[in-house]
């Protein structure tokens, strides 16, 4: 069997390039350089058809680490909750209430660059705390 080396997360949104900086401002990834022959990406979507233009858009994590995060227009809004989510691990290796001070200012940080709080789960015995946020077009994700 072979093994897999690389993974993509991808994302149907409405506005791919919206979408991916707040992806970008949450994990620390940046936007990758555009293709060869273009300056800039303003560049490369004017050579695009129209319909073709600003119909996705992706990021990378600068370290190679991570997975690339890929972000794609879609015609329909999202209607019901999400199967997957992501959940951003800032309260590794730590718990009680340093646990959820970090989770709040992440969860402040992000709600000042367009997320929604959605809730806090507090540690409850056996699960630690997290909070439930969701992103510029709706996605649930957890800060965890």
């Amino acid at each position: 069997m072979a093994s897999i080396r690389q993974v993509q997360v991808t994302f149907d949104c409405a506005e791919p390039e919206r979408v991916a900086r707040f992806w970008c401002e949450v994990l620390g990834y940046v936007v990758p350089s555009p293709p060869e022959g273009f300056a800039t990406w303003d560049d490369h979507e004017r050579s695009l058809p129209p319909e073709r233009r600003n119909s996705a858009f992706a990021c990378v994590d600068p370290s190679g680490a991570g997975p690339r995060l890929f972000f794609q227009r879609v015609p329909e809004g999202k209607t019901v909750k999400n199967r997957v989510h992501l959940d951003v691990r800032v309260g590794t290796g730590l718990v009680g209430e340093e646990r959820l001070a970090a989770l709040e200012a992440e969860r402040d940080r992000l709600v000042a660059r367009g997320a929604v709080h959605v809730r806090t789960l507090l540690a409850d015995g056996f699960d630690e705390s997290c909070i439930v946020m969701q992103d510029v077009e709706g996605n649930e994700f957890c800060l965890d």
